[in-house]
């Protein structure tokens, strides 16, 4: 699917406190099933000065903002790359959604190289991350009766299995073969609005419950057969990186790149 995005997204970066080694969108928009009233959900990476790291003031590891611009909420996430990094080398799907992200706001060579060590950061264990969030997000639709979190419960399963077993990572909903018959229609009924509910001729909550039990344990199974390492491989590529990086914070050299067009084809 095409996803456009406001242009307007290419002058966040330069106003953040730290510069951007990369920005992205994550979300619904990444995820294949915006609706009319979504918000946008950016997130990167910023550079913290070589003299906030190493003296006295506390660093600015996470920056958080939430904001509404022409009517649309933009809700922003930005860690310190060393923080970024660490959260890498860990299995965490949802740092390596965002630095894969197609959906490109600015961009840099920090950027490149992150994705460049991106496949050395994937293990078998990055299953752990993506059960658990689908339990959480189906927990959520079990008490909310929304949408939006039975969705997720789909997306983070379905992304976990072609995970485990291709070692590629594919968060866009529609482009996920496996799942449910039904997922089409339910996306559609997401576009019109980013909290209603399934469609009323929808799948009953006992066909739900089954179908993300199989997709559960296909995921279970994935990882136990999958050829994926146990550890990731990139700690010292990171490790070079951040200190590249921090010393060109100090030279005043960061070199970020806005991105040519807040659009991508998905």
């Amino acid at each position: 699917m095409t996803v456009r995005l406001p242009a307007w997204l290419a002058e966040i970066p330069a106003e953040q406190p730290h510069a951007l080694a990369f920005a992205t969108v994550s979300g619904a928009h990444l995820y294949g099933f915006p609706s009319a009233d979504s918000d946008v959900d950016l997130r990167g990476v910023h550079l913290l000065p070589l003299e906030d790291v190493v003296g006295l003031r506390a660093a600015e590891e996470t920056v958080t903002r939430s904001w509404t611009r022409h009517g649309v909420e933009v809700d922003l996430v930005t860690h310190d790359l060393a923080k970024f990094c660490r959260l890498l080398l860990r299995r965490n799907g949802y740092v390596l959604e965002q630095l894969l992200s197609p959906l490109v706001v600015a961009t840099s060579p920090v950027h490149e190289e992150l994705a460049a060590a991106a496949p050395d950061c994937l293990t078998r264990h990055h299953a752990h991350h993506y059960l658990g969030f689908a339990r959480t997000q189906w927990r959520l639709f079990e008490r909310s009766g929304e949408l939006k979190p039975l969705l997720y419960t789909f997306r983070v399963l379905l992304t976990g299995i072609h995970l485990m077993r291709t070692g590629a990572l594919v968060v866009d909903l529609t482009r996920l073969g496996g799942g449910p018959p039904y997922l089409a229609e339910l996306v559609a009924a997401k576009r019109h609005a980013e909290h209603g509910a399934p469609p009323a001729d929808g799948p009953d909550r006992a066909r739900l419950e089954r179908d993300v039990a199989r997709l559960t344990a296909v995921l279970e199974e994935a990882r136990d057969a999958s050829h994926l390492p146990e550890t990731p491989g990139a700690g010292g590529l990171l490790h070079d990186l951040v200190v590249r990086a921090r010393l060109a914070t100090r030279a005043g050299s960061t070199d970020e790149r806005s991105a040519p067009s807040a659009s991508s084809t998905t």
